[in-house]
């Protein structure tokens, strides 16, 4: 019977989750102009709550993800022009996402033990994937609930 109360909780995660992915976006590119400007301490800050962001959106995802109802929403029901934009970006979106918690999480470690050599390394691959999966979340999400909503 409770779970009944948490069904609009449940339809508003995908709102919640561009939320994040936006605000995780936002948070990377300040990371990286706080660390062109050498201010390494608001840097670290900005990159852990970059993370901490993305944690949040996967929790939220995958709370979503394990609503039955959550499989009658999300299909893309736009023009068919329109189709290969979406799956073009989707595609590599998903697959980019499964890479970007090890990346990020090898990068971070590299940071906090202060080996910089292999923190630049690393984090010249992940900023660019991490801001991809990012912003093409916020895409996504705009394709499928505002721009081609489902009839």
């Amino acid at each position: 019977m409770a779970i009944i109360g948490l069904i609009p909780f449940f339809h508003g995660l995908p709102t919640v989750n561009a939320l994040l992915n936006a605000t995780a976006t936002v948070l990377l590119v300040i990371g990286y102009v706080l660390i062109k400007a050498r201010r390494e301490q608001a840097h670290k800050v900005a990159m852990l709550s970059a993370f901490g962001v993305s944690i949040a959106f996967l929790a939220c995802y995958v709370v979503y993800h394990l609503q039955p109802d959550s499989l009658k929403s999300g299909h893309f029901s736009g023009p068919p022009a329109a189709r290969y934009v979406y799956f073009g970006i989707l595609i590599p979106h998903i697959i980019l996402a499964a890479v970007v918690p090890v990346l990020a999480g090898v990068t971070i470690y590299f940071g906090l033990r202060d080996r910089r050599a292999a923190h630049r390394r690393v984090a010249r691959w992940t900023l660019p994937i991490w801001l991809y999966v990012s912003v093409t979340g916020v895409i996504i999400y705009a394709m499928l609930y505002h721009i081609y909503p489902a009839p």
